[in-house]
Formats: C-alpha cells, structure tokens, sequence
C-alpha cells in the first residue's frame, strides 16, 4: 500500500492519521467516563484516568496538525460521482470536523486546572501557567481569576462538544460513510479503509 494519497485511495499516511484520531477519540471517552462512573474523587484510579485523558487529548491535537500539514501536502483522492451539493456537504463535514477537533484540544487545556503528566513520560504544565495566560490574560483581563477564564473552556469542553456537537459530527461522518457504501455502493468507504474496491 502506498503512502501517499492516489486518484482513486487514500494512502497509509492519511488512513493511519484517520483511524488513530477516531481511535483516541474513542479512548478519550472512555477516559473520562471510566473517571466519571467508576472511580471516588482523589483517589489514584481517579487520576490516572483523568491524566490518561488529558494526555490522549494532548496526543489528538498533535495529530490534528499533522492532518492539516497532510491534507496540504499530499492531493485528495478525486471525488466519487455525486452532486455538487454532495461534494460540498463533503468538504463542510470534513471542515467541521477538524475545528471540533481543534476547540476541543483547546478548551480542554485551556479549562484545565492541572497539569498533564503526559503518558507519564513527562509534565506539560496547564494554562495558568503558561506565558500567554499570566502576561497577556491575567494582565490584560482585569485580573480575572483563572476559575472565572475557564469556566467558559469548560462549558464548551464538557457541556456542548463533549455531550453533545463531537458525537453529532461523528455520527454524521459514519453514516454518510454508511449511506456511500451501502446504498450508493460507491469506494468512498473503501478508499479510507482497507476493503477492496
């Protein structure tokens, strides 16, 4: 299989990158959810879990760059057979999706109160501690508080993408991706998997 991206396929760049996201997406939920339903407060599974999240977000938003550096690189598979509305429809999901991605990477750091010790490999300090947050917001923003700048952060996080846009776009990407392969049984599923044409 070829690395880069073909007229007709995507290449083992652009799948690898497709499926680690879904992947970690996947693992960031079951983070925090394990974190939410089965563990007390303060407790090491309780951390663990909410660091193993913190650090599969940290990891999504590398890979997100390295999607947008691809996508710039490498060429785009030609369009299946469809309208221009379908192509457009297309193209905003797949957008959509990257800014989520992106407002999710951040909100969840910038409405973090701790810092991520990353896979336990090493620390990356959190957003109140960061040049930008004690030169730019604490002294340009009146001296907010960091607990009022990142209750917005975590509203978005938590509140609206975590519950709620994340799994719509999701669910609409898998089942436009249903609807190509089973009833217009055309390559647009089999082109980011390894299924035959």
């Amino acid at each position: 299989m070829a690395l880069r991206n073909s007229q007709i396929a995507y290449g083992t760049v652009a799948k690898t990158l497709h499926w680690a996201t879904a992947l970690l997406f996947l693992l960031a939920y079951v983070a925090v959810y394990y974190r939410q339903w089965f563990t007390e407060r303060d407790t090491p599974e309780n951390i663990i879990a909410i660091q193993l999240h913190f650090s599969i977000g940290i990891s999504i938003g590398v890979i997100l760059i390295l999607r947008l550096l691809w996508v710039l690189y490498d060429r785009k598979p030609d369009p299946v057979p469809g309208s221009a509305f379908a192509h457009l429809a297309a193209k905003s999901g797949h957008w959509l999706l990257y800014l989520m991605i992106a407002v999710m990477v951040v909100t969840g750091y910038m409405g973090t109160g701790a810092n991520t010790q990353f896979f336990y490999l090493f620390e990356i300090p959190k957003f109140s501690d960061t040049w930008l947050y004690t030169n730019v917001i604490e002294e340009y923003w009146f001296g907010i508080t960091f607990k009022e700048f990142e209750k917005p952060f975590d509203f978005i996080h938590k509140d609206i993408g975590g519950a709620l846009l994340v799994w719509m776009l999701i669910l609409g990407h898998a089942l436009a991706a249903l609807y190509h392969h089973y009833v217009k049984k055309d390559d647009t599923l089999k082109r980011m998997t390894t299924l035959k044409s």
